[in-house]
């Protein structure tokens, strides 16, 4: 024969049971609860980058143009400015010439005799 005391504690443990599992339960939908945040974050997150994404490729691209635009139009510039400069020089060089040509021909004895003073110059500085 059972006695009484057995009785409540059955019920007692029984009731401790019960009320651990509901302890777990609430613990395990609030873990649940917890991950589907953290996925529908992560969701927002891909979202987000995703965004980000293409507005730097679209940026990206705009930028692209922009510096391309811009080198072309220093590259025609340096060009132009190459291309006068090389003229100047060119007509300085045959006015140079020409100063040169004339020079010799009037004083032909002199052109001789500074031509002759720089060879043996350059004679004793390379002899060494």
């Amino acid at each position: 024969m059972p006695t009484q005391g057995s009785g409540t504690s059955k019920a007692s443990a029984a009731g401790e049971t019960l009320a651990n599992a509901a302890k777990r339960a609430e613990a395990e939908q609030r873990r649940q609860a917890a991950s589907e945040d953290f996925h529908a974050q992560i969701d927002v997150l891909k979202e987000e980058i995703a965004s980000l994404k293409d507005q730097i490729a679209r940026s990206g691209g705009h930028s692209f143009d922009a510096a391309k635009k811009a080198a072309t139009a220093g590259v025609d510039h340096l060009k132009s400015q190459g291309e006068i400069t090389f003229d100047d020089l060119k007509a300085n060089a045959n006015d140079l010439e020409a100063q040169m040509v004339a020079t010799v021909r009037e004083k032909p004895v002199t052109a001789l005799a500074c031509a002759l003073g720089a060879g043996f110059l350059l004679a004793l500085l390379t002899r060494r």
